[in-house]
């Protein structure tokens, strides 16, 4: 697809991986995006860039709006290498290009790449003018890697808040209201696998942006859709999950050898739902795990049955129980179950 201009001299100029089906264990059947915007002003600027086999898409659709050599600064907002991965490329495309980052962007970047860049390093509240705009950032440690930082144009309302808010979803478009309901449960799913065991830091930052007083009309994050039609759905909906709140929803969650465990995962399940809860029955090997948790984080009720192989738990709910550990779910109500032979149960 073309470059698209999201606002007057905001262009989008990101990469469309179609065909990345897993993310750091986390499945992503229908691919991501690696966004990337430009701002046209008396100072140019980039913020963002996308992984490194992107890049040349990335520059094609910045030629097709400006000479590449005419940006002026490029911003970091975060040094995971999908969206700092062709930074070096148009820096060395550019020619030494102002670089703004978080003094921990700029320890991460140097790391990285071994390269000394033109680097200025920006602080929560800090300002930058390129001309009629200004850019004002917030750091944002931890969200989900300790140099991550918000950019936010304060004339145009927009915020590029990375890696929050956005989902893994290769699309023809762009803009959140032209995909439905469905750009929702992208989100928890990407919430859900990405920043769930952040949490407490989600409510702090979004507490601390509106105590900034920030009117926010567009959120472009750095992967998936542009939040436009109501931008606060999305940092509502950050809210309620990080809040913890749950439905009467109830997951059975299980593996089997023989079929006992399944037998017992079946009768929870009819007694869930004689009970009037909304339950759902997971088999580990037919869900991937990173579904399941998107499945968990609105359930209040969490059931785990394995059957025992060599004294111990099976396989795949050893997997699924050292994921799910270290997003570390909270206000859940879990419970286990399980089948045994000769040698007494997992």
């Amino acid at each position: 697809m073309e470059k698209l201009e999201l606002k007057k001299g905001i262009y989008w100029v990101g990469a469309i991986d179609w065909n990345v089906r897993d993310f750091h264990g986390y499945s992503t059947p229908f691919g991501t995006s690696y966004n990337a915007y430009l701002i046209l002003d008396e100072k140019n600027v980039l913020v963002d860039t996308v992984k490194a086999p992107f890049y040349l898409e990335m520059l094609g659709r910045i030629s097709e709006i400006i000479e590449p050599s005419r940006i002026d600064i490029v911003v970091a907002n975060h040094v995971e290498m999908d969206h700092s991965g062709s930074l070096l490329q148009i820096v060395e495309r550019i020619g030494s290009p102002l670089v703004l980052t978080s003094e921990r962007g700029k320890k991460g970047l140097e790391k990285h790449y071994q390269k000394s860049l033109k680097f200025r390093t920006v602080k929560s509240g800090e300002t930058v003018s390129i001309g009629h705009r200004t850019l004002a950032f917030v750091e944002a440690p931890m969200l989900h890697w300790p140099d991550s930082m918000f950019t936010y144009v304060k004339e145009d309302q927009v915020l590029f808040p990375n890696d929050a808010f956005g989902q893994h979803l290769a699309s023809c478009q762009r803009f959140e209201d032209q995909v439905g309901d469905d750009v929702m449960r992208h989100a928890a799913k990407y919430y859900a696998n990405v920043l769930w065991p952040l949490a407490p830091l989600i409510l702090k930052k979004v507490d601390e942006v509106a105590k900034m007083g920030i009117p926010i009309d567009m959120i472009a994050p750095s992967h998936g859709l542009i939040w436009r039609k109501n931008p606060n759905r999305i940092i509502e909906a950050y809210v309620e999950w990080s809040q913890g709140k749950t439905s009467k929803k109830a997951l059975v969650v299980y593996d089997t050898m023989w079929g006992s465990t399944e037998k017992m995962a079946k009768a929870i399940l009819k007694g869930l739902i004689d009970e009037g809860a909304d339950a759902r029955l997971l088999h580990l090997r037919s869900n991937h795990r990173s579904d399941i948790i998107e499945e968990m984080l609105e359930a209040r009720g969490i059931l785990l049955g394995s059957p025992t192989l060599n004294n111990g738990m099976f396989p795949t709910m050893g997997d699924f129980l050292t994921y799910m550990r270290g997003l570390r779910p909270r206000g859940k109500i879990f419970g286990l179950f399980g089948s045994h032979g000769w040698g007494g149960g997992a």
